[in-house]
């Protein structure tokens, strides 16, 4: 390199005396643009000062001054900011899809096809005709080409076998639900059905999914390692199991009789694989299963969902409104390999939930027996203010109330563990059932409570979806529930098939005021009698007893009718849930054993 080439050098002092002289005019040039007289200001700069000098009130003032901004009242915008929040919740809510469907944006338009077909007569009656039977037993269908309601089931077409086994149940006639419910799932529909808790509803997708499998059966029998044709998801392994004995029972009559000889399957969490496998290895028709333990069955390819052309999720609103249970629906979802047809129930729905569904049912039916989450009408509601420290002693002059059998249901394992041990030393024959026992510890309080052999069952939530206890005249709420929709499956636990019961709840000053608006509602809906510590409560929304313009009492989110959607603390919980990104079963689980004492992770 030359030497003209090489770079000047310029001692430090030099340099730092020029970068002071650079930062010295641009602060003069600075100064000089601010003393600037504002009629001097640039055309540009004006307009762009002039805008920042604007606010928000400013531009509404013109904007209503012009009448381009129509002004809401407060009911009219606070009905706005509800929509708002529930079209936020829509968005990738697809849990009744699988990943693969969703992306490759797969769409079912026509309903799964059947060969069976409604009795002449019933196809003759006009739709006039037809109403007035809905109408008769309060029942409210929405959908398309809704197939016709049947009062019998010798009617609907079910073999001497299936009918001998339903006799044998003490079952003489259709509820409400299976009037419309069974014609519209053998038709082979997609089917939301919603009705109070001990109407049925069990009945309605147990029965047709023994059908399918029947006839599946008939047309090419299975082989080894093959099924199942229908399947049945439940949110707790009592509710499975009581579900998989219905199965059970029809297909014991139908080869005690000789007509097919089908085999149902029972997967779920607690129990050896030893007894389920053996089943798998003959072939199996029907499965009854919690998501858990189906997942894994799944995922280790033990089970194939190649032949399923048939599912039901039981609580159902639990099952997909529930990030834990969503995700493990999900998963289930991707080892279908076809259309299939889609059953939901639940004794308690809320509208959204039902929104949630119809995205991923083909031409679904809905059949509404009385108001989604409403309670019980045949159970009498009791609501007595009990101090925190005289729950338990009190607990024994409720216990007088009726005879056996009686059940307690707490929110948390530590209390019935202590309430059982307490009921045991007063000499009260009591079992008790939570999330923190053995499976058989469970199946054996379950089989004592059910067969008379002890008086008092107590037990958290995971006692008081779906399971039927047919003698039950009491229940006592020990705790008042954090969420609505629990106690009104709990209080159904009791005054089942038409029989009267009687729910007692206990409240104090720990109950959150929300809930308890609820409660009010309830009671008011179910025409019930206040007590004088709910009666004083004041209501800001008052939403009880008006219907809302949009068709929805209370809040759309969880169904409670004390509270909208905006305030409702089942939606803060679900969006915590998203922000703090605990989305995976186990997280979960371990977020509500610490909340809750463990009552809700049964899963």
């Amino acid at each position: 390199m030359e030497e003209d080439d090489e770079p000047v050098y310029v001692p430090l002092k030099e340099r730092r005396a020029a970068k002071l002289q650079a930062y010295t005019s641009l602060a003069v040039a600075g100064r000089e643009s601010l003393k600037r007289p504002r009629g001097l200001v640039a055309e540009s700069d004006g307009a762009s000062a002039a805008k920042q000098k604007r606010s928000l009130l400013d531009e509404k003032a013109e904007m209503l001054a012009k009448g381009n901004l129509v002004t809401l009242s407060k009911e009219e915008e606070s009905k706005q900011e509800e929509v708002n929040i529930l079209a936020a919740l829509d968005t990738g809510f697809k849990p009744l899809m699988s990943v693969k469907e969703i992306a490759t944006g797969v769409e079912y338009t026509e309903s799964m096809k059947t060969r069976w077909r409604p009795p002449a007569h019933y196809r003759a009656l006009s739709e006039a005709e037809l109403q007035e039977t809905r109408d008769k037993w309060h029942i409210l269908v929405e959908g398309e080409d809704v197939p016709p309601p049947i009062k019998s089931f010798k009617d609907m077409r079910f073999p001497d076998p299936v009918l001998e086994a339903l006799r044998a149940k003490g079952i003489r006639k259709p509820t409400p639900i299976q009037i419309q419910g069974i014609p519209a799932v053998l038709a082979g529909r997609d089917l939301i059905g919603i009705a109070f808790t001990g109407s049925g509803k069990t009945l309605v997708f147990t029965l047709p999914m023994v059908m399918i499998a029947l006839e599946e059966e008939k047309r090419m029998p299975i082989s080894r390692g093959e099924g199942p044709f229908g399947l049945i998801l439940c949110p707790s392994r009592e509710l499975a199991r009581q579900t998989f004995e219905l199965a059970d029972h029809f297909c014991k009559h139908l080869a005690a009789s000789g007509t097919a000889s089908m085999r149902a399957l029972c997967t779920i969490g607690g129990t050896p694989l030893s007894e389920q496998l053996e089943t798998i290895r003959l072939g199996f028709h029907m499965c009854v299963a919690t998501p858990g333990r189906l997942n894994d069955m799944l995922t280790k390819k033990r089970i194939s969902l190649g032949l399923c052309k048939y599912m039901c999720l039981d609580e159902a609103d639990r099952l997909i409104g529930d990030q834990a249970f969503e995700e493990e629906v999900r998963n289930a979802m991707t080892f279908f390999e076809g259309q299939r047809q889609t059953l939901l129930f639940s004794a308690t729905m809320p509208a959204k939930i039902q929104a949630f569904a119809r995205s991923a049912l083909v031409r679904p039916v809905v059949v509404n027996v009385g108001r989604a989450g409403a309670a019980n009408l045949d159970v009498i509601q009791e609501v007595e203010y009990v101090k925190q420290e005289a729950k338990i002693i009190y607990l024994l002059e409720c216990l007088q109330k009726t005879a056996p059998p009686v059940l307690i249901f707490c929110e948390t394992k530590t209390e019935c563990d202590d309430i059982h041990e307490y009921l045991m030393l007063k000499g009260v024959a009591a079992v008790a059932i939570h999330g923190g026992k053995e499976q058989d510890e469970r199946e054996y309080a379950i089989k004592m409570f059910k067969e008379g052999k002890k008086d008092v069952l107590i037990g958290t939530d995971v006692a008081s979806k779906g399971l039927d206890f047919p003698e039950i005249q009491h229940v006592i709420n020990f705790d008042m529930p954090k969420e609505i929709e629990n106690y009104v499956h709990r209080i159904g636990r009791t005054g089942r098939c038409g029989k009267t019961g009687v729910a007692t709840t206990f409240i104090n000053k720990n109950c959150d005021e929300t809930i308890l608006l609820d409660l009010k509602h309830l009671l008011i809906e179910a025409k019930q009698r206040i007590p004088p510590v709910l009666a004083t409560l004041e209501d800001p929304n008052e939403i009880a007893t008006q219907g809302d313009d949009d068709g929805v009492k209370g809040c759309a989110f969880c169904g409670g009718l004390g509270h909208r959607v905006a305030t409702c603390p089942k939606l803060e919980a679900h969006r915590m849930k998203q922000i703090t990104g605990a989305g995976s079963r186990d997280e979960l689980a371990g977020a509500a054993s610490q909340k809750f004492g463990g009552a809700h992770t049964d899963w």
